[in-house]
């Protein structure tokens, strides 16, 4: 399988440790916890970093991240809808937070499968850096620079 992750410098397209979610928490995680949030298809990584640049604070550059998940499909939990609170697009949900941290804790899965609130029909898959064997069953493939179409950031 393959999932993609948005890096806002060439040094980053080699980092999977999920540190930036661990110094700032997410939408599923809170800080403290380690997470790597990719999405399911390249177009749904860039519109996931689209939403929050402004013409000003837009990187000069965005690299495009392939990665590739070895093993089965039973390392990744697809969250059910369920789960969800009715509130859960709201920017800083602690139940989502909660969730995430809890399912991240658990050490049963290398990721979890979620909506992507920018875009309900597709999903972000949420990669555990602790899960073992980590290491050896996520590699980036493939990095390429991105343009940054101007009308998409005014």
């Amino acid at each position: 399988m393959f999932v993609y992750r948005i890096a806002k410098s060439k040094k980053r397209t080699t980092d999977l440790s999920g540190n930036g979610a661990f110094k700032e928490g997410g939408r599923w995680n809170n800080p403290g916890m380690y997470m790597l949030y990719t999405s399911e298809n390249s177009s749904l990584a860039y519109l996931e970093n689209l939403v929050h640049f402004e013409a000003e604070n837009t990187p000069p550059h965005l690299y495009l991240m392939t990665i590739e998940i070895f093993g089965s499909d039973k390392l990744i939990y697809q969250l059910p809808k369920s789960a969800y609170p009715s509130d859960w697009q709201e920017i800083g949900n602690l139940q989502n937070k909660n969730t995430g941290d809890y399912h991240m804790n658990k050490l049963n899965f290398l990721a979890i499968k979620v909506k992507s609130a920018v875009n309900t029909a597709e999903f972000n898959i949420l990669l555990n850096p602790l899960f073992p064997g980590y290491h050896e069953l996520v590699k980036v493939v493939a990095v390429e620079q991105l343009h940054i179409d101007a009308r998409l950031v005014k």
